[in-house]
């Protein structure tokens, strides 16, 4: 009897989770945080909790940051169908302008690149503006073509931006004509970002040195004492922010998905002769949704990297990190939000900075005089019985290669058990409100049987 019991309320439990998508989330994140408390539990045993508190806010920012690119991605993707694989170059055209709208040059540095000082709200704005634009200048000749060839046409795209906007010529180009610049030199591009609004939170003008607001003093008294430095703190309030845009624009897609529009967007997604058929305008559909979701993968490269103190296009905006991204939907599921955002979050937590944090923990178990060089460095020892350089080799030196391998067994794992990811594909109504809430009504073909309705 007791086993019925908890059976029954196991699968209460299930059925309570599987209809509340932010419980999911919660408990996916909660997960995470404890397998990242457990793995930098000794990582500095001196200062533990800041330790815990740095690596679990760096896990949650990256989380974040590749749910609101999959949650875009999934905009042309999963509701159109429409194969964007040139995301890093529309994060890359947001970031910029951005920077460029909002830098004041600093006159104790010679030579640094000028800015149109404007407050930060209007390059948010400007940055999402000029990737739309750049979308739709990208969309018009292209929708001409088939999804494969669309794709090629993007991934051409992302590049010729990266490569332009690590041009010193280009470069000088806006120095000469337009008066800014995005700080090309020696072929590489550096654009400073402006200064961190978020410590104005916790400190007078967001300097330190002018003492702290009310906000900071109640913070900075909890965390001080159990040795979480400020700088996590400040940190975590991005993190915050960042959340609340992250749920911004999960609602916004929302709404979106279950508009007219939506439905339109997942007619042509699934026949797009028969959407055209039905008199709908698909081109104009297709290129209204794709410059939309080109502005929301600016918008979420401003917040990633226009947070950073300096920004440049190789590796920021290397094509392999539309491929993160595009992994990250792809486990979460197309066509899904919240599976957009449980993507996001595992591919972060798990794909990509577990790898790193457990070789971490690894090499750090071994006492190497020297960390091997090359393959033949690690594998010499073994001679002698040694495995410590092997191991450090390939959970510290080579991670990168590591995760790639462990990347691509997952991608095949998930197209052979489950292509469909973990929440994609959900059955959805066509109509825009539930039609089994509609009242009875009479049967034409019964009443007219009846002899028609009674005239009493």
């Amino acid at each position: 009897m007791s086993d019925t019991n908890d059976a029954s309320a196991a699968d209460r439990v299930r059925a309570v989770i599987a209809e509340h998508d932010a419980l999911k989330v919660l408990l996916l994140l909660l997960g995470i945080w404890l397998l990242f408390t457990v793995l930098a539990w000794n990582q500095n045993p001196g200062q533990r909790l800041n330790a815990i508190a740095g690596t679990l806010r760096f896990v949650t920012f990256l989380g974040i940051v590749y749910a609101l690119l999959a949650l875009a991605l999934n905009l042309h993707w999963g509701y159109t169908g429409m194969f964007n694989i040139g995301v890093a170059g529309f994060m890359a055209v947001g970031v910029y302008v951005y920077t460029i709208v909002v830098r004041t040059p600093d006159p104790a540095i010679a030579g640094e690149p000028a800015g149109l000082g404007l407050p930060i709200v209007v390059g948010i704005v400007a940055g999402m503006l000029a990737a739309a634009l750049v979308g739709l200048v990208a969309a018009l000749p292209a929708l001409r073509l088939r999804a494969d060839y669309f794709a090629i046409v993007t991934l051409g795209l992302s590049e010729i931006i990266r490569l332009t906007l690590q041009s010193s010529a280009f470069d000088g180009w806006l120095q000469e004509n337009l008066g800014v610049g995005t700080g090309s030199g020696a072929g590489v591009s550096v654009s400073p970002g402006p200064d961190d609004p978020i410590r104005e939170l916790f400190y007078v003008g967001g300097s330190r040195a002018d003492g702290t607001t009310p906000l900071g003093d109640a913070v900075f008294a909890v965390t001080d004492p159990i040795g979480i430095q400020q700088t996590v703190m400040i940190n975590w309030a991005y993190v915050v922010v960042l959340a609340a845009v992250a749920v911004g624009f999960y609602w916004f897609l929302s709404r979106l998905g279950r508009s007219p529009f939506g439905r339109l967007l997942k007619a042509i997604r699934e026949d797009e002769l028969a959407a055209n058929a039905l008199g709908k305008n698909v081109n104009v559909a297709k290129i209204k949704v794709f410059m939309i979701g080109c502005a929301l993968m600016g918008l979420g490269g401003i917040l990633w990297q226009g947070s950073q103190s300096a920004v440049s296009p190789t590796p920021q905006f290397l094509p392999v990190i539309t491929f993160y991204i595009f992994v990250a939907m792809m486990i979460g599921g197309a066509g899904s939000n919240t599976g957009s955002v449980l993507g996001g979050l595992l591919f972060a937590g798990v794909l990509f900075e577990g790898p790193r944090a457990v070789g971490r923990l690894i090499s750090g178990q071994f006492d190497v005089a020297q960390n091997p060089r090359n393959f033949a460095d690690a594998v010499s020892p073994l001679l002698s019985g040694d495995f410590a350089p092997l191991l450090v080799y390939m959970t510290e030196v080579r991670i990168a290669a590591l995760q790639f391998v462990l990347l691509g067994v997952v991608l095949v794992i998930l197209m052979q058990r489950r292509p469909e990811g973990l929440l994609g594909h959900r059955i959805e109504e066509a109509a825009a409100v539930d039609l089994s809430e509609r009242p009875n009504r009479v049967d034409p073909y019964t009443a007219a049987a009846d002899g028609g309705e009674n005239d009493e």
